[in-house]
């Protein structure tokens, strides 16, 4: 269904996320079927016939622990996801006393939207990046890097913040975890599975178990059957992963700009922060939800970002902003200075240039793959 405007993509976007998380839990199940049809081909020998009947019987029996299982899963991440990205990051909360710059951009951009100001992180690494996590409001936080205080000014700042914002307020950080939560699941069980299979887990029986294995030469036709759908299951995983995080980039990009008005902020940005986003000792989990993700796949298929020039043309094209001249690196800042006034303002928007922004929209989803 085509969707115009900002907001109807929003929702769009949210019902399509909805959609693939319940896929992506269903791959849960294809893998438990995929495991219960090893286990029958390496019980013993029989027709192929019978080995997947006895696989959707043992399914079926296992279809409420694996259910529980994967609750409590999500329910375990749910609760500490938070606790576990600051350990792997070495992110701590700051206050307004500690980072009073951060601070008050995040504070004024809350104010002006009324929403509930998140937690404000920051993580001692000199790449230049940012990320927002949590799952509701008491535990949404934005988490930026040191080396992106001290690169940035402040309406560049004002505009990485302003997009993290926006991916909070989309229910894109929201969506993406719990995404990365299942297909962490998907790939424990794929690991299991192989482990139990090419480790010893498993003995070959070659005579049949029972009266009722009828048959032979199955038991390696299921086997190639269960390892394929385990592949594709966890092939499937990763791709729809990375689905719920490639076009939600132009979407806050968008968001930055309603939100701040200033279109050239978010360009300068995006050109400072190019290449320099790499997160040394980071999962690609986290990678996935920074403003830059360097890191990418064979022939563009997995990465998880549209390309910092495509966003930028982007913004040039339908938000009124303006591709500034190379310039030599700006000095540091000093991140734990006070705010200082934004000085000379970047292209504000007038009315039809906001109702472009939602025009980029619809042409980054057409173009993006």
């Amino acid at each position: 269904m085509a969707a115009y405007g900002l907001y109807t993509h929003i929702q769009s976007n949210k019902r399509r996320s909805i959609a693939l998380l319940i896929g992506l839990f269903v791959l849960v199940y294809v893998m438990t079927y995929a495991g219960a049809l090893v286990a029958e081909a390496f019980m013993g020998d029989a027709s192929l016939d019978y080995l997947l009947r006895a696989a959707l019987r043992d399914f079926i029996y296992a279809l409420p622990f694996v259910t529980v299982g994967a609750a409590l899963w999500i329910l375990i991440a749910y609760k500490f996801h938070q606790s576990m990205i600051d350990a792997l990051t070495g992110g701590r909360e700051v206050t307004r006393q500690e980072e009073p710059r951060l601070y008050n951009l995040l504070e004024n951009l809350c104010i002006s939207r009324g929403i509930t100001m998140p937690k404000l992180k920051v993580m001692e690494d000199d790449a230049l990046n940012a990320f927002a996590t949590g799952l509701n409001d008491k535990q949404y936080s934005i988490t930026v890097t040191s080396g992106l205080l001290r690169r940035l000014d402040d309406a560049e700042l004002e505009a990485v913040l302003a997009h993290e914002l926006t991916h909070i307020r989309n229910g894109d950080v929201r969506m993406l975890v719990i995404a990365v939560i299942i297909a962490g699941v998907v790939s424990f069980f794929a690991e299991l599975v192989f482990r139990l299979m090419f480790q010893g887990g498993f003995r070959w029986r070659s005579g049949s178990s029972g009266g009722d294995r009828k048959g032979s030469g199955g038991a390696a036709i299921a086997i190639i059957i269960a390892v394929a759908m385990i592949a594709i299951a966890w092939l499937l995983s990763i791709v729809i992963r990375f689905a719920l995080s490639r076009k939600r980039e132009y979407l806050a990009d968008a968001g930055s700009v309603e939100l701040t008005k200033n279109p050239d902020a978010m360009i300068s940005a995006l050109m400072k922060i190019s290449g320099k986003g790499e997160l040394e000792g980071v999962p690609s989990g986290l990678m996935e939800m920074c403003v830059d993700n360097p890191r990418s796949g064979f022939a563009d298929l997995f990465a998880t970002h549209p390309p910092i020039e495509e966003r930028i043309d982007a913004l040039v094209r339908y938000a009124g902003g303006h591709r500034p001249p190379p310039q030599p690196e700006a000095p540091a800042i000093e991140a734990s200075g006070a705010a200082e006034p934004l000085g000379p303002p970047g292209r504000r928007l007038n009315g039809d240039q906001r109702a472009g922004i939602a025009v980029s929209i619809t042409f980054a989803q057409s173009e993006t793959p």
